[in-house]
């Protein structure tokens, strides 16, 4: 294996949607997010199967190792406050417009640092680009975890892409948004 701080690159991963065939690796997925791993081996699956989500499972070309998922949904954003003022003064008077929500986003822990979040990210961008050619969608959300003692801190990753704060909620969660037509 490369050193632990050698960046990850594209080239090297191969994208698979879950399927049954995957279940029986799912459970040797290693995570210091312990409800992100029991999401994957005991929900991600169902929830496909029910048309809930999708589980993008990523997997490393050159040994075949599961080393990350992202699980992604419908989703809409409720405008209010200076939002719903933003979107009226451009003559949007919707309520709620739509979005693609990151459900689930983890790397194992032997690959954190190495970029695979950032290329998992720019993977749900072009997806979500994808999609807004065929339907309507104009937003990418996420509920990032707040942990201001940790380096974990997820609210910070995604504000480098660009993500903003659409309201923080209790339990440690903060709802956030990235505009896909940002002037």
């Amino acid at each position: 294996m490369a050193s632990s701080k050698e960046k990850i690159s594209i080239t090297e991963i191969e994208i698979r949607q879950i399927n049954d065939s995957h279940k029986p690796i799912l459970s040797s997925f290693k995570s210091y997010e312990k409800e992100l791993v029991d999401f994957l081996v005991e929900d991600a699956f169902d929830n496909q199967t029910k048309q809930m989500s999708i589980t993008y499972l990523w997997f490393l070309k050159s040994t075949n190792e599961l080393i990350a998922y992202v699980s992604v949904l419908a989703d809409a954003i409720s405008l209010q406050g200076e939002l719903k003022e933003h979107f009226r003064q451009k003559g949007v008077l919707y309520k709620s417009l739509p979005a693609l929500k990151i459900g689930r986003l983890c790397v194992a822990d032997e690959y954190l640092g190495r970029g695979v979040g950032t290329l998992m990210i720019e993977f749900v961008l072009v997806l979500a680009q994808r999609m807004s050619k065929e339907i309507g969608l104009r937003f990418i959300t996420t509920d990032a975890k707040r942990n201001p003692d940790s380096r974990k801190d997820s609210v910070h990753f995604y504000k480098r892409f660009g993500f903003e704060i659409l309201r923080q909620r209790e339990k440690g969660t903060t709802s956030m948004y990235k505009d896909l037509i940002k002037e």
